[in-house]
């Protein structure tokens, strides 16, 4: 299996594992241009911190019964944005609020970001 392959099993199981649990908004970056450190970020949506964490659960047992390593989590205590490591996989899935709040989409994804103005933001760490 090549490479290029390999990453597409990964990114196909991880993306499964989302759908299963009925993650919202589901985007697959190639960021293999942008970063040695890993070829595909999988950015998902939950409705609620029960399901983040459901989410991030989902896709490490699927990506750990595919053969892949899960090389680590983080955020599964609060729920609002957790984080699998599969090392040439990262999957983010997030409250609405902190995905628009962060837009890591435009980071990766090579779009210009949107900066939130004025009083009215839709979320801030400081205020949970």
């Amino acid at each position: 299996m090549t490479e290029q392959e390999l990453w597409q099993k990964m990114t196909d199981t991880a993306v499964k594992a989302l759908e299963d649990v009925k993650a919202k908004n589901i985007t697959v970056l190639d960021t293999t241009e942008k970063t040695p450190l890993f070829a595909r970020m999988i950015i998902a949506s939950g409705d609620s911190t029960r399901q983040v964490k459901a989410l991030a659960n989902s896709v490490a047992v699927d990506l750990k019964e595919a053969g892949f390593t899960v090389q680590g989590s983080e955020g599964q205590e609060s729920g609002e944005w957790a984080l699998v490591d599969a090392g040439d996989l990262v999957v983010h899935v997030m409250l609405p609020a902190v995905r628009d709040y962060y837009n890591i989409e435009a980071l990766w994804g090579g779009e210009k970001p949107s900066f939130h103005t004025g009083a009215e933001k839709p979320w801030h760490a400081a205020d949970h």
